[in-house]
């Protein structure tokens, strides 16, 4: 647990201050607490943690339950409005930010997204049902993901839409200088 939590810490650059941080240490410490065996003193550290998940609950907004396998490197950027299902899946060095869902579609069909290496998830996501997400995958802010996402790609709109992203060493293309009219510039350099 301890080991988790200080490359948690690390991965938040230091700063125990980060509301990420907070839910992160709650959530290593509810995992952590399946592993005791007197099942008495289980159940007590049980009722702690419980305790401690409704506070980083309304104090960070970050529903975060310790059955989600989070693999290392997980970083939650800004807190608020993050909701996580119990059935979702996420795998190293993941990133999201504020107001981002992981979850179900339906409830009646209990399949939440399984979310690969070093996936970045904008602000205001929705990555709902039964879907995989590859690895080096970008979410767009407030995209709203309802299919899988092949590794190296990015997802974008409502509903998403998947595009293949730059490969390494790709260089864009260099933009044309818009023109502009000459009375424009002559009114911009204050000339009559």
């Amino acid at each position: 647990m301890f080991d988790n939590i200080r490359h948690d810490l690390a991965a938040h650059r230091g700063d125990w201050g980060a509301q990420g941080f907070w839910a992160l240490a709650v959530y290593r410490f509810g995992r952590w607490r399946y592993t005791v065996r007197p099942a008495l003193l289980r159940k007590a550290l049980s009722l702690v943690y419980r305790v401690l998940y409704k506070l980083v609950q309304i104090a960070t907004g970050i529903e975060l339950p310790c059955e989600v396998p989070i693999g290392r490197g997980f970083v939650i950027e800004h807190s608020g409005g993050i909701v996580v299902s119990g059935f979702a899946r996420f795998g190293e060095n993941c990133r999201i930010r504020n107001g981002v869902v992981v979850g179900l579609a339906r409830i009646e069909d209990p399949c939440a997204p399984q979310i690969g290496d070093h996936v970045d998830i904008g602000a205001g996501a929705k990555l709902l049902g039964n879907i995989r997400i590859g690895n080096h995958v970008r979410i767009g802010a407030n995209a709203v993901v309802l299919c899988d996402v092949p590794d190296h790609s990015i997802a974008v709109g409502v509903p998403a839409i998947v595009k293949s992203a730059p490969r390494a060493g790709f260089a864009p293309r260099p933009q044309r200088a818009a023109r502009v009219p000459e009375a424009c510039v002559a009114m911009i350099a204050g000339e009559p």
